[in-house]
C-alpha cells in the first residue's frame, strides 16, 4: 500500500502544480496545449477546468496520505480519470490532424499514468 500511496501522492502533487501553473500563467499554458483564450468566458472556462478541476483531482489523489482507507477510492478515481483521458486523446488523434508534438508528449504521459495506476489497481 505504501507504493500506491507514493504514486498517488506524486500524481496529486503533479495535478496541483498544473492547477497553479494554469491559474498563474493561463496564456502560456493555454498556448502550450493549443488553446486560444477568448477574453471573459474563455479565460473563465480555462481557469475553472484547468485550475479548479485539476486542483480537485490533485487533492483527491493526495487524500490517501491522510487516511489509509482512502487509497482504494483515490486509486479508482485516478484509474477512471486516466482511462477516460486516454480514450478521448486516442479519439482525438483519429479525428483530427495537424496535432503538435506537445500533444503527443501529453498522450505519452497519460498512457504512462494509466499503465502505472492500472498495475497498482490489479496488484492491490
Amino acid at each position: 500500500m505504501l507504493l500506491t500511496k507514493v504514486i498517488l501522492g506524486l500524481i496529486g502533487a503533479m495535478y496541483i502544480a498544473l492547477a497553479v501553473w494554469c491559474s498563474v500563467q493561463p496564456e502560456r499554458t493555454s498556448n502550450t496545449v493549443g488553446f486560444q483564450l477568448r477574453p471573459g468566458s474563455g479565460q473563465s472556462e480555462f481557469l475553472t477546468i484547468y485550475g479548479g478541476l485539476e486542483l480537485a483531482l490533485g487533492l483527491a489523489f493526495l487524500a490517501p496520505l491522510l487516511r489509509d482507507e482512502y487509497v482504494p477510492y483515490s486509486l479508482l478515481l485516478c484509474l477512471v480519470v486516466h482511462a477516460s483521458l486516454v480514450a478521448f486523446r486516442t479519439a482525438g488523434f483519429l479525428m483530427f490532424s495537424d496535432i503538435p508534438r506537445t500533444t503527443y508528449y501529453l498522450a505519452a504521459a497519460e498512457w504512462g499514468l494509466l499503465l502505472i495506476v492500472g498495475w497498482r489497481w490489479i496488484v492491490r
